[in-house]
């Protein structure tokens, strides 16, 4: 059985789940890179964040899929600083660029993660209405700890799919590659 055929692809948007969150933003970006390759018109942000080795995140930034501009959204709050370094006018200029992208017209969405930001309604939430109200193919990773406030946002537009290459083609090819 393939994976196109054991998994129902209803929703406008992929969540890839089982991953680890560089993996995953590396299949999203190479999948962002294979869809221009095909002549689609791409929306949207991923992660280049360099993670330390404990797991602070001190350098967190995008890349803009649309304009390759890498957009920073952390700031440095000193030596010994123990507080969140996130700069929400960084994550702003992200939603923003992608909401410019998909107005300038666009066929797919890659957004690099619903968080913690987007379950509370901020982080790149106005770049997910953009895409959902335009009725684009959104591609995005959600963490199993945001599963229940993803599926309130989402609801039966999300398939939750595994983050794989077949995975997410299997879903493109099913609801998304008849949009060029």
């Amino acid at each position: 059985m393939t994976t196109s055929d054991a998994v129902q692809f209803t929703g406008q948007i992929a969540a890839l789940q089982g991953a680890p969150g560089e993996t995953i933003q590396t299949i999203l970006s190479q999948f962002a890179e294979m869809l221009k390759r095909d002549g689609f018109r791409v929306a949207g942000v991923v992660e280049v964040s360099q993670c330390g080795a404990e797991g602070a995140c001190k350098h967190l930034a995008v890349r803009d899929l649309t304009s390759k501009a890498v957009i920073k959204f952390s700031q440095d709050l000193g030596a010994g600083a123990t507080a969140c370094n996130l700069d929400p006018s960084g994550l702003a200029k992200a939603c923003e660029a992608v909401e410019r992208a998909i107005e300038d017209g666009a066929d797919v969405v890659v957004l690099s993660k619903f968080g913690k930001l987007e379950a509370a309604r901020g982080g790149l939430c106005d770049a997910f209405r953009a895409a959902i109200l335009a009725d684009l193919p959104i591609i995005t990773t959600v963490s199993p700890l945001l599963a229940d406030e993803w599926s309130k946002f989402a609801g039966p537009l999300s398939n939750k799919i595994p983050a794989t290459t077949d995975a997410h083609g299997a879903w493109w090819t099913a609801h998304g590659s008849a949009t060029n």
